[in-house]
């Protein structure tokens, strides 16, 4: 589990994870459950993301990922101002058969410094100095929808396992997918890193992607594809 591990945390993901309007502005944030169809490697599994309210601007949104042979969960605290997401922790959590790993992140925004405990290298502990704008890879799922329906750049500097990177992404048209069943149309994102690429399938009006893929030497490693939502 530990590449979709990364890609979920990097997408999601993550990743995913995702991506919508829903993220527009503080009082635009709205809960949902979403249901997904999972497939890593050729094993199948069901996927579902959720977003709920922890009371005032603070929510937690959480992607859990389960198959017969494997198990993924991770969630991230995080509060809203102004239309502004910013991490205050996170967890990331793997089961492969009797094999578990955990690590677990903290954004403390007053010393502008996050930190990493659990299964973590020591090099990747931390502290990493934040930014204003800062995000951990679930919260860039939440982010690009809002900023593609706006038109703004897909640009984003994600703190996350212990390290800083710039994820930079391109809309590269439309494409016609099916969503539990039905036509719809969706804008398609795109991500390249050297042999890897995302992408991404956002729908007008849904919070959540519609689809999720990442390729490695241009063979599929993951695809997450929605089949409802509520």
């Amino acid at each position: 589990m530990n590449r979709p591990n990364k890609f979920l945390a990097r997408t999601l993901l993550a990743s995913v994870a995702l991506l919508s309007g829903a993220a527009a502005a503080a009082g635009d944030i709205t809960p949902f459950t979403a249901e997904y169809q999972a497939n890593y490697m050729g094993m199948q599994g069901n996927g579902r993301m959720t977003l709920a309210s922890t009371g005032g601007n603070k929510w937690r949104y959480s992607l859990d990922i389960g198959g017969s042979m494997a198990a993924l969960n991770q969630t991230t605290v995080f509060e809203s101002n102004g239309g502004q997401l910013r991490p205050l922790s996170n967890s990331d959590t793997s089961a492969v058969l009797i094999k578990r790993k955990q690590k677990n992140a903290t954004y403390d925004w007053a010393k502008g410094e996050a930190r990493w405990t659990g299964d973590v290298k020591p090099e990747r502990a931390g502290p990493v100095k934040l930014q204003s704008g800062d995000l951990d890879a679930m919260l860039i799922n939440l982010a690009i929808s809002r900023d593609a329906a706006a038109g703004k750049p897909l640009r984003y500097r994600m703190v996350d396992d212990g390290r800083v990177k710039q994820l930079n992404y391109q809309v590269s048209g439309k494409e016609t997918i099916s969503v539990g069943g039905k036509s719809q149309e969706a804008t398609r994102i795109t991500r390249t890193d050297g042999d890897k690429q995302e992408v991404l399938w956002l729908v007008d009006d849904l919070p959540v992607p519609a689809r999720i893929l990442r390729r490695k030497d241009g063979k599929d490693e993951m695809d997450l594809r929605l089949k409802s939502l509520r």
